[in-house]
This record gives structure tokens, C-alpha cells and sequence, in this order.
């Protein structure tokens, strides 16, 4: 027997938790594919293929895809529906945001189906006004996008998250750059510069979109080499935090390398994930 007051507070736990599991269901994970760079270097139709199989259902596209014809990126985006998955975003060099690139960018993107052009590097920034000019390139970016449906984002690395003359380089994007770029975060590297990824993601709600899974160890003969859920990242509060503040759309494994081959690494990354991510 359980008490109406009981009763009554099972059911409105259960309707609370209903949307963020629901939520869960409808994203499943995808591959930031330098995960399998050399694989795709050789084959990259294989490669997504495989990768497929696994059941991933989203791949990111880093910095080479940049040299493709439009017409080989249309063959790519017929793979990608062939198979019923989707690229939401790519990872690029500072130079896709340069006026003499953007316009291929979302040319290529577009062909694609993205929704985010990542710049994943920055180049050589000097001092914290060097990292105001890279938000400001980041807006103008955004600012050419808007027609497009795309928007721009910006993925850290260690660098961000290290403080020059008590301010972190992160913190600066984020106070001055748009509102709509997305801050792509990098868990593993933002474990190793000592931040904490999730009270960065709340310190910045609704602009953590998406996010690179990629798990890391303080053993530096370990490093990141760990398989996914086997670092120090606390994954289940992370989720807990993106999917509640940080406006989550879409998660993205991401692996430097492990003890097994590629292809069986990503394996078993997406069998942690699975594990975890309930």
C-alpha cells in the first residue's frame, strides 16, 4: 500500500523525467570521424559505411573535407542519406572564416546538410585582444551564415581553458561572440587544462549544442588513450548539465587513439556511451 501524497509525487516525478528521457532516446551519438582519420584518408566511403553499421548516426567531417568540389560533397551527401544518417556539423581551420573562403564553406556545408560550421582552430593567438579579433572573425562568420540557415560555432581545445593574466581565453569567446555561436565543447580537453566541464556548461545555457565525448586520465601513460567512460570525466553529471542548461542537440564521440584498432575503438566507445547515457 503507498499513500496518495506518495502516489501523486511518483507521478509527477515521472512526468518531470519523461521529456529528458525522451529527449535521451532521440540522440544517439555520433563520430567526430578523425577519430578514424587514417581510415578515411584511404576509404572514406568504406569508412562511413562502417562506421554506420556500428550505429552512429551523425559523423562530424574535420578540416580535409575543406578541398572538396561541391560535386564530390553532393556524392557524399547521397552516401549519407543512402545509409539514413546526417553530418550536422564540420570541424575547420581558422582560414574557412577568412572573406575569401567563408562563401565555400557554406557552399559545402549546405550541400552537406549542416547546421554548424565549427572552427576547431584558431592559429596562433596572441594575448587576450588576440582572442577578441578571433570572436569578432566567429561573428562576422555567424553574421554571413544567417542567410544560409547555418550557424558558426567554436570548439575548444586545451589552450582555452588556461588562464593569460587571470582570465580564461573560453571566457572571452563566450562574453563576445553572438549569443547563437555555439560553443562546442571539448570534455577531454577541458579536463586537462583542470576546468570543469560542467560548470562551464552551466555558466553558459543554451550555447553548449553539441559536444565531443572524449574521456581522459590524469596517468600520463594514459592520457587520452582511455576508452570512453573509463577517464575521469564524471559523464553522468555532464549529461545531467547539457541536457538541462546547456541546450544539447547532438553528441559526438571523439577518440585519440586507444590499445585496440580504430574501428574496434569507436566499437567500444559507442558501447560505453550507450552504457552511460541511459
Amino acid at each position: 500500500m503507498i499513500s496518495r501524497r506518495s502516489f501523486i509525487s511518483g507521478v509527477a516525478m515521472a512526468s518531470a523525467l519523461a521529456p529528458v528521457l525522451a529527449k535521451r532516446k532521440s540522440m544517439p551519438p555520433g563520430l567526430e570521424l578523425y577519430s578514424v582519420r587514417d581510415e578515411l584518408a584511404k576509404d572514406l566511403t568504406g569508412t562511413v559505411r562502417t562506421v554506420a553499421r556500428m550505429g552512429y548516426k551523425n559523423v562530424e567531417f574535420y578540416s580535409p573535407y575543406f578541398s572538396w568540389t561541391p560535386d564530390y560533397a553532393r556524392e557524399v551527401r547521397k552516401l549519407l542519406d543512402e545509409l539514413g544518417i546526417t553530418c550536422l556539423s564540420t570541424h575547420n581551420g581558422a582560414n574557412s572564416f577568412a572573406p575569401e573562403n567563408i562563401e565555400k564553406a557554406i557552399e559545402l556545408n549546405s550541400i552537406l546538410g549542416c547546421r554548424y560550421v565549427v572552427m576547431a582552430s584558431a592559429g596562433r593567438v596572441e594575448g587576450l585582444d588576440g582572442w577578441k579579433a578571433v570572436a569578432e572573425k566567429l561573428n562576422r562568420g555567424a553574421e554571413k551564415m544567417k542567410a544560409a540557415r547555418l550557424r558558426a560555432g567554436y570548439h575548444n581545445h586545451q589552450v582555452e581553458f588556461k588562464p593569460i593574466d587571470g582570465t580564461r581565453p573560453i571566457e572571452v569567446l563566450a562574453r563576445n561572440t553572438d549569443k547563437n555561436v555555439m560553443l562546442q565543447l571539448d570534455v577531454g580537453t577541458c579536463l586537462e587544462a583542470g576546468s570543469d566541464p560542467v560548470a562551464w556548461i552551466r555558466q553558459n545555457p543554451g550555447r553548449i549544442k553539441s559536444m565531443h565525448c572524449k574521456d581522459w586520465s590524469p596517468d600520463p601513460d594514459k592520457g587520452y588513450k582511455v576508452l570512453f567512460g573509463e577517464g575521469a570525466a564524471n559523464w553522468k553529471e555532464i549529461f545531467a548539465a547539457a541536457e538541462k542548461t546547456g541546450g544539447i542537440e547532438y553528441y559526438l564521440i571523439e577518440q585519440e587513439g586507444s590499445a585496440y584498432p580504430p574501428f574496434e575503438t569507436v566499437e567500444r566507445c559507442l558501447a560505453g556511451f550507450k552504457r552511460i547515457h541511459r
